[in-house]
């Protein structure tokens, strides 16, 4: 595209040589080719986005890893906006160049974990991939289990925005509040609504730096399990945030495999991976958790 581009503007210049000799005829002529020039790049679409989709787990394994990135793909296919590379191990977490054809993070612009347990890394890989976020601006989408991946990780942990902590309730009928109804891909959903789900527990995180975008229903709640470990009743369920220049969204939601059908769990997902690509925007300024309703 470019060359095509680099090619007119040549013929363009020359053509203003050619008016200065001719008068009107070749006046007419360079507006042509502007109009060319003009018609071609309206013609061609921006180039996708590429997404590099981990499913990966050391512990327990979630049956809903593969209708999860098949549905991701899936969209990022139909919507035109991203093309998903999935793979199910770590190898491409790293900017050290690998070999034959193989990509490694250079090639990709966000990074979407549904993962468990202590993946395989190096310290370099460590070192590329908080580097690839905080430094570069990449992006980041975590599923559900992304949370109890390298928990005993604190960058990872920081750049998530916490760690698992239980799930006091297991998978149950979650009453669910939406906080930030105009964050992209949160319309779908009611203001207040009930989705069956594993919903966690989230320690060391902060409201000082992230965005919370959905919560449970505290007063709703049976609290009184030995689980239950927040006593600050704030049990978020979807956050945005930054690290560094990167952007970060995670979701606990998507451990039930059903759930990857609904429309309002897709768009959710969708719109989280065009925030984080930098394909739309969002106000995700820290707010206190509400006192009372949303």
């Amino acid at each position: 595209m470019t060359d095509i581009i680099e090619s007119h503007w040549e013929f363009i210049t020359s053509l203003c040589s050619f008016e200065r000799n001719f008068g009107d005829s070749g006046m007419r002529l360079f507006f042509a080719a502007a109009l060319s020039i003009l018609a071609l790049a309206a013609q061609t679409p921006p180039a996708r986005k590429q997404l590099l989709l981990i499913g990966d787990e050391k512990g327990y394994r979630h049956q809903a890893i593969s209708h999860a990135m098949s549905t991701i793909e899936r969209m990022g296919r139909e919507s035109g906006l991203w093309d998903t590379h999935i793979r199910t191990d770590t190898e491409p977490l790293t900017k050290k160049k690998l070999e034959y054809n193989a990509k490694n993070l250079s090639d990709f612009d966000a990074v979407l974990f549904y993962t468990g347990g202590n993946l395989t890394m190096d310290e370099q890989q460590r070192a590329d991939f908080l580097s690839f976020i905080r430094d570069d601006g990449k992006g980041f989408v975590g599923v559900h289990s992304a949370s109890i991946t390298w928990v005993q990780w604190p960058e990872f942990v920081d750049l998530l925005g916490g760690t698992y902590d239980e799930h006091p309730w297991n998978t149950f009928a979650a009453p669910i509040l939406v906080e930030d109804p105009a964050f992209p891909g949160m319309n779908l959903w009611p203001r207040a609504f009930t989705l069956t789900d594993e919903i966690y527990q989230v320690k060391g995180f902060s409201r000082e730096n992230t965005r919370v975008l959905l919560r449970l229903d505290a007063s709703k709640l049976d609290l009184s399990g030995a689980r239950v470990h927040r006593q600050d009743r704030d049990f978020a369920v979807a956050w945005a945030k930054m690290y560094g220049k990167g952007r970060v969204f995670y979701s606990t939601i998507g451990h039930v495999e059903e759930n990857w059908d609904r429309p309002e769990v897709q768009q959710m997902y969708r719109e989280a991976i065009r925030w984080a690509l930098k394909l739309v925007d969002a106000d995700i300024t820290p707010r206190p958790l509400p006192s009372t309703g949303n």
